[in-house]
């Protein structure tokens, strides 16, 4: 058995996309919302595994393929998405299964997993240890079981392609994902990313000491063709309460393909490519959170629908991630208040 530390590897995921703000601890299974708390209905062809990762790694090597660790918690509608929209489908599902074996991790379960170091932990402590804020969370392995590449929630079908393909290749190149991503979309209609009143225009001095701040500043990374990022804009941040929470920010907009000039929250001076590259931008639109001396807090890079983009929002506007660090208490904690309130949840809306 091939041994490495879990410390290692763990700060190897991290590395590959983990935020650093928000951790699960033992809670036990948080309703998302949009379905039954209690459904997961995982595809049949997942691994039925013992979870000693490093004889999966071993026997996926065999066979061709690669192990692919699915984090999910039950009743969350973004993994029911991912199973339905990904995995559901009849092409979906044939190219999974011949290049990885899937096996799936729940957040909150007390199964135990054994690491490639041969120390076994619970799978919420499993996932506590690697920092998995948002289901799904996805992690490619390599051949040796080292991290490939982690995608931190759901990924549209187009795109969770090109991250299937990027996790098999066996990095004949040294691409990073975010480069082969791009080379794979290249084709794509340009149009002009949309335009937004509460954003500071360019140019951008972001610099937290040259300004004074008083305030967080919101960072949407995004570009000219991307859907999510169109769909962002005229409907999830155009709702009256994404507004009032907007305004809580020093909000701006960065093209992540951009030669423009800026100067970065630590004072870098670079283009908005070079920095975009330097943050390991992945996804567009990502939202990431800077306090007001210019730290990273938190970071959201995969599709969320209005109700979870207003909750990271208010998770970073309101403070509260200084005092709590686990995201999913917070919403669980937002959704109540909210419901008492007599609003209605509707958490894919």
């Amino acid at each position: 058995m091939r041994k490495l530390a879990l410390g290692m590897w763990a700060a190897g995921l991290l590395w590959l996309g983990g935020a650093g703000a928000a951790t699960p601890g033992a809670a036990e299974n948080v309703l998302q919302g949009g379905i039954n708390p209690g459904f997961h209905d995982k595809p049949a062809w997942f691994k039925d595994s013992f979870l000693e990762l490093a004889e999966d790694v071993a026997e996926a090597r065999a066979g061709g393929r690669r192990v692919l660790l699915y984090f999910y918690q039950d009743g969350c509608p973004y993994c029911k998405k991912l199973l339905e929209d990904n995995f559901g489908t009849e092409a979906g599902a044939a190219k999974t299964r011949r290049l990885y074996d899937v096996i799936a991790l729940n957040i909150w379960g007390d199964r135990e997993v054994t690491g490639m170091d041969g120390v076994t932990v619970t799978e919420k402590r499993f996932a506590e240890q690697l920092k998995v804020m948002y289901t799904p969370t996805l992690l490619f392995l390599d051949d040796s079981g080292a991290p490939l590449l982690r995608l931190n929630g759901y990924y549209a079908p187009d795109r969770f392609d090109i991250a299937l393909d990027y996790g098999a290749r066996r990095e004949r190149d040294g691409l990073s994902f975010r480069d082969y991503a791009a080379q794979r979309s290249a084709g794509a209609t340009a149009q002009a990313m949309p335009a937004d009143p509460l954003f500071l225009p360019p140019p951008h001095v972001l610099a937290r000491h040259r300004v004074a701040a008083q305030r967080p500043l919101l960072v949407v990374f995004e570009q000219a063709g991307c859907d999510p990022c169109t769909e962002l804009h005229r409907d999830v941040l155009a709702r009256p309460a994404s507004r009032v929470l907007l305004q809580r920010f020093d909000a701006v907009q960065v093209d992540v393909r951009s030669g423009a000039a800026l100067v970065t929250p630590d004072g870098s001076r670079m283009t908005a490519a070079q920095w975009a590259a330097r943050l390991n931008i992945q996804y567009t639109p990502s939202l990431v959170f800077f306090d007001e001396q210019g730290r990273e807090v938190f970071r959201s890079e995969a599709y969320l629908r209005t109700f979870h983009i207003q909750s990271v929002m208010d998770y970073i506007a309101s403070g509260a991630y200084r005092r709590q660090p686990n995201l999913q208490r917070f919403i669980q904690e937002r959704a109540d208040h909210l419901r008492e309130q007599g609003v209605v949840v509707d958490l894919m809306d």
